[in-house]
């Protein structure tokens, strides 16, 4: 499951975990309209995030496809909490441990 925030910088605000771009959206317009008179702010942040509510575009690559693992396994138990599972981040931790270690043996046995 997808789970999105919008985050104005200028009233230093962010919405509720919304599950659907078109929440998402409506939780910008509605704060524009609302606070800002329709005009956009600058420096407006609306994405993904992960269950433990960091950005995914401010991750390094290789720890926000760590955190799109560790999603996925806990999403397996309960779709609409935050927070990772301890077990699901061990396994995403062994996944790609795993990986790094096959890449590494095959690589090895080419040479």
């Amino acid at each position: 499951m997808r789970r999105y925030r919008y985050r104005c910088t200028i009233c230093r605000t962010t919405s509720p975990v919304v599950h659907q771009l078109d929440d998402l959206a409506a939780e910008g317009q509605a704060h524009r309209h609302a606070v800002h008179g329709g005009h956009t702010p600058d420096d407006e942040i609306a994405g993904q995030i992960d269950r433990l509510g960091r950005w995914y575009a401010a991750l390094s690559p290789l720890i926000a496809l760590h955190a799109r693992i560790a999603d996925g396994l806990s999403d397996l138990r309960d779709d609409k909490a935050m927070g990772h599972y301890w077990w699901a981040t061990a396994g995403a931790t062994l996944i790609l441990g795993s990986s790094a270690g096959l890449i590494l043996l095959v690589v090895s046995a080419a040479l």
